[in-house]
């Protein structure tokens, strides 16, 4: 039976990882948590868990997350944002897989909390992530701030019931703003990796991204919330380029 270390990263979290913590304590051998200097109350809540606590100066999302598994004792390994906890139904299925380990990496399915309502529709649901797995055969990758978990040739992944809810955001406002600091993130990485942008990707990507979250995932039919979110992140798109096409012209 695998012994798992349950990892967080985290930077002003007090208003989410007592919950985090709260349902990751029912399935992990050992929780790390690797902050990088909070200023609020952080650190003292993670402190009345049985956690191990690792302060490091934040570089990245890939290279925080990978530096948080580097820390871990057990080759396997279960992470968590601070905004995010386990449901029963997914607790319950880490429990039986721990008994019965058959694949490398388990992927389950991610729901957002968004403005106080859980959101149906749009690429938000089911948001599928691959979040426990053997560390020896994956690692965290992508282009901050869009990080993923990557397997190995050849290694087998299954998937789990239940999900991750995610409280993402309790505000438009707090949306607005956090999209415009991953897009100046995302435009720094994409520039970083030689990524170019053009009128295409400014023009037509959004008008794309826009039509695939109302139409084919379904946005249509979440109402309010499924319109806003769905025309926000074809908003998120078009910064992301212009932001990109800026960073070209600078230098």
């Amino acid at each position: 039976m695998p012994e798992i270390s349950a990892v967080i990263i985290t930077f002003n979290e007090e208003r989410n990882i007592e919950r985090c913590l709260d349902s990751l304590a029912r399935v992990a051998d050992e929780i790390v948590v690797v902050d990088s200097f909070s200023t609020d109350r952080t650190i003292e809540l993670c402190k009345k868990y049985k956690v191990r606590i690792i302060q490091n100066a934040f570089e990245g999302y890939i290279q925080q997350k990978n530096f948080a598994v580097s820390q871990t004792r057990y080759p396997v390994v279960l992470s968590l944002d601070a905004d995010e906890l386990l449901s029963d139904e997914l607790i319950d299925s880490i429990q039986i897989v721990k008994v019965n380990w058959v694949y490398d990496g388990y992927f389950c399915n991610r729901i957002n909390n968004y403005c106080g309502k859980w959101i149906m529709h749009t690429s938000w649901y089911p948001d599928k992530k691959l979040r426990l797995w053997d560390k020896r055969k994956g690692s965290w990758t992508g282009l901050n701030p869009h990080d993923r978990v990557e397997m190995i040739k050849g290694s087998k992944t299954g998937i789990l019931k239940g999900d991750i809810r995610h409280y993402s955001y309790n505000s438009i406002t707090e949306h607005i703003a956090q999209i415009n600091r991953f897009t100046d993130i995302s435009a720094r990485s994409y520039y970083n990796n030689g990524i170019k942008s053009g009128y295409i990707n400014i023009i037509i990507n959004p008008i794309w991204r826009l039509f695939r979250e109302l139409i084919i995932r379904k946005g249509i039919l979440g109402g309010y919330y499924g319109f806003l979110i769905s025309f926000i992140l074809s908003f998120e798109t078009f910064l992301k380029y212009i932001k990109l096409k800026q960073l070209y012209k600078d230098h």
